[in-house]
């Protein structure tokens, strides 16, 4: 197994960007992120690439978003505060066909990477589910608003203000999810979806991606950032994300009572 946090190879005409964290269920720091903006770049640019995949190690997570402790940060700081996250942005823009490989939990940031894929294959065992509130994380702008393309308002709100959890075959029935395999035919299903695309005029393709971008377009303005400066622009000084994030490592119940 490679020592490297994130993972880059290409095969078959098929390049494929792995989370390498299974200590921490693939949780990803600003640096992870950034690197796998690069890797997604340097994909989208090799003409030697026709299909990208995004996975995470192992078979207990995809992705379950900011590493926690990275996210709380230190000095009073949360790492969030320097993290311009474009990496969703990033797959909406992206011209050939991005592929999610969910093996395990996809939770948080993880959930929504997932969903802003062009197709997302998803073992039995996994898990979907947002993460935000619960633990202080103040995701906002387009990364939850595109939910309600892929699921309409009542079904996105759901996910995104009560983060509950839903099996694979609810992500399959609400839309999340374009396939649910056993784990052991995961590779096996991504293979074939990525034999699928290849087949077919790579120019269509990208006419077609670009397609749906433009009607993405009008969200994409507005980020994460946007709307903290927009609705709590003090947010990171007051002590609510690092309460949701101490809880979280702590495994008790945030105590968000005063922050009401």
């Amino acid at each position: 197994m490679s020592d490297k946090e994130i993972m880059y190879d290409v095969k078959n005409y098929v390049a494929t960007i792995t989370i390498n964290r299974p200590k921490t269920l693939n949780a990803f720091t600003g640096d992870n992120i950034k690197e796998m903006e690069s890797l997604l770049a340097q994909a989208a640019a090799d003409p030697k690439v026709g299909v990208i995949v995004l996975t995470g190690t192992g078979e207990r997570a995809f992705c379950v978003g900011g590493d926690v402790n990275w996210e709380k940060g230190t000095g009073g700081k949360s790492g969030l505060q320097d993290l311009d996250f474009n990496f969703n942005r990033q797959i909406a823009e992206c011209p050939k066909p991005v592929i999610a490989r969910v093996n395990g939990y996809a939770i948080g940031a993880g959930h929504h990477i997932a969903y802003f894929c062009d197709y997302t294959i998803a073992a039995e065992h996994a898990i979907f589910g947002q993460n935000g509130p619960r633990v202080g994380s103040p995701a906002g702008g387009y990364i939850v608003s595109h939910a309600a393309n892929v699921l309409g308002h009542k079904r996105a709100r759901e996910l995104w203000m009560l983060c509950r959890r839903y099996t694979a075959q609810q992500a399959y029935d609400w839309g999340l999810a374009n396939a649910v395999v056993p784990m052991a035919k995961l590779d096996e299903e991504v293979q074939k979806v990525c034999e699928e695309y290849l087949s077919l005029s790579p120019t269509c393709l990208k006419i077609v991606k670009r397609s749906f971008y433009h009607h993405m377009e009008p969200i994409l303005k507005r980020d994460m950032n946007e709307l903290i400066k927009e609705v709590a622009p003090n947010y990171f000084s007051t002590g609510e994300q690092q309460e949701g994030a101490s809880a979280f490592l702590e495994k008790r119940k945030p105590d968000f009572s005063k922050f009401r």
